[in-house]
């Protein structure tokens, strides 16, 4: 489970520096392509799976499944970049992450699988919560800074006014410029 949360930390660190320089979304060709490869590395996982049994077999279309998910929903966020989006990696990641986890614990008997499918349904949980909480910070965090630009902007309009006709017009041109207010 530590090697899941700190997997998982450095997704929200990269992903969160990343989502400003992945702004754009994908051309249509780029995804159409990138959606075909997805369909093309299912099969193939899926192919890998075949001649594996029992167990064995479950664990490996899990995470057949669960990569073709996570990769569709990594798709639909690079092309387009929103929270919402960016929170639906997230909770795919989990979902598929329970999963796989569910399945290992087949593998084990008693009270060991118990705590084993409640450990992993913990961490599923503790997962998508983080996923929340980072979607609700990171609105909080643009509304804060468009709170913030509305206020330095109220600001050089009221040190404007102590100029007069044109440099007073100037003035309020370059405050809205820098304020992004046109």
């Amino acid at each position: 489970m530590r090697a899941f949360r700190r997997h998982y930390l450095s997704l929200i660190v990269g992903m969160t520096l990343s989502a400003g320089a992945m702004a754009q979304a994908l051309p249509q060709a780029d995804y159409k392509m990138d959606k075909e490869k997805i369909a093309a590395d299912h099969l193939t996982a899926k192919e890998a799976c075949k001649p594996l049994s029992g167990n064995a077999a479950d664990i490996c279309k899990a995470e057949a499944e669960g990569k073709e998910k996570v990769a569709k929903a990594e798709l639909e966020y690079r092309n387009k970049p929103t929270r919402a989006n960016h929170s639906k990696v997230l909770i795919q990641k989990a979902e598929s992450e329970y999963s796989v986890a569910k399945e290992r614990c087949d593998d084990k008997a008693g009270n060991l699988q118990d705590i084993c499918v409640k450990e992993a349904k913990a961490a599923e949980i503790t997962a998508k919560a983080d996923a929340k909480v980072q979607k609700k910070t990171s609105a909080a965090r643009k509304e804060a800074a468009e709170d913030k630009s509305d206020a330095q902007f109220q600001v050089a309009k009221e040190m404007c006014d102590a100029f007069s006709d044109v440099s007073k017009d100037k003035c309020l041109s370059d405050a809205e410029t820098r304020f992004g207010k046109k």
